[in-house]
């Protein structure tokens, strides 16, 4: 633990002209008191670290000395290729090694580049999560990102999620865990079980159990081209029925804002042809009527439903409402 930090010390004064106590501890997250003992352990060891006193001082290395402690170990390589998603590398228990792989690559780099990775930091940032969405990292994401490092099998417990098909029930599966997906604030595993390779949300996994048994990983599988792959599939699986309505101009350039964008695009090409007034009749597919009525209501007076004459019924109802509300 202490000989981490003590090069991850000489990294980051390597990577900078100086460094206070404060601004040490800090980053290696120990006391300041720490730091001193630090300082002198490798001043002892043959490291030219030496402290200057005053307003402007700080902890720096002799000029010219450069550590050749640079290599990347595995976990720090894979991790560094992460490094653009801060918030997935901490929930996945990778932030510690990613920090030691920038640090690492920032010392050896020539120092007219050193600044290149906060440069970077500075203009581009990931916010995966959805708007108004309050991510909650599953309890069980890092025995799960453990497992996909390092190609073991798992032994898990699963709460099936409810419908049709699923009552919530849960069931024990042994995995071999492939792939993570991040989709909107919401962790997946892509794993192979038996012969078939399935995805799992992982805030329904209630128990994980890794083994030493670690799987051949099949180097054909392309973890981005079998998510977008079942993805699709899924979205496609929940538009289980169809409505008919009439959009404005205006609600046809809404209409993808409200459901599935593949589906209102498909929808419109295969549309009629829009009447004097612009608007034009089609043939939406909806999840239920019940979801497609708080859909298609955002979009007030732009849309008409015709069939199913139960929800048009629920949407004249719902204009009536809002007429005496507001007259």
């Amino acid at each position: 633990m202490r000989a981490a930090r003590l090069i991850k010390m000489v990294l980051l004064l390597q990577a900078r002209p100086a460094m206070t106590a404060a601004e040490l501890a800090a980053e290696l997250e120990v006391s300041e008191r720490t730091v001193t003992r630090d300082a002198q352990a490798l001043s002892d060891a043959g490291v030219p670290v030496y402290a200057e006193r005053g307003r402007a001082g700080g902890y720096r290395l002799v000029g010219g000395y450069r550590t050749r402690l640079t290599g990347l170990d595995r976990n720090e390589a894979e991790a560094l290729f992460l490094s653009g998603l801060p918030a997935a590398l901490r929930e996945m228990g990778l932030e510690d090694a990613a920090s030691a792989a920038r640090l690492k690559v920032s010392a050896a780099l020539l120092p007219s580049l050193r600044d290149a990775s906060s440069s970077a930091a500075r203009r581009f940032h990931l916010d995966a999560p959805s708007w108004y969405h309050e991510p909650e990292p599953p309890e069980l994401l890092p025995p799960i990102a453990d497992a996909v490092w390092d190609d073991r099998t798992v032994r898990v417990r699963y709460r099936r999620g409810g419908g049709r098909e699923h009552d919530g029930t849960e069931v024990a599966r042994e995995l071999a865990p492939y792939g993570l997906v991040l989709k909107a604030g919401v962790w997946y595993l892509c794993a192979r079980a038996g012969e078939d390779f399935r995805v799992y949300r992982i805030d329904r996994f209630t128990a994980v159990e890794p083994s030493e048994e670690r799987f051949e990983r099949d180097e054909t599988f392309d973890l981005p081209g079998f998510w977008e792959e079942r993805a699709a599939e899924f979205a496609r699986s929940l538009l289980r029925t169809e409505v008919t309505v009439r959009v404005s101009e205006r609600g046809a350039r809404m209409l993808a804002y409200t459901g599935d964008r593949a589906a209102s695009a498909a929808a419109l090409a295969e549309a009629s042809v829009p009447d004097r007034d612009g608007w034009r009749t089609l043939t939406l597919p909806v999840e239920s009527p019940d979801v497609a009525f708080g859909q298609l209501l955002a979009l007030g007076p732009e849309l008409e439903v015709l069939a199913p004459v139960e929800l048009r019924e629920r949407f004249s109802e719902a204009a009536e409402r809002l007429r005496e509300m507001y007259r």
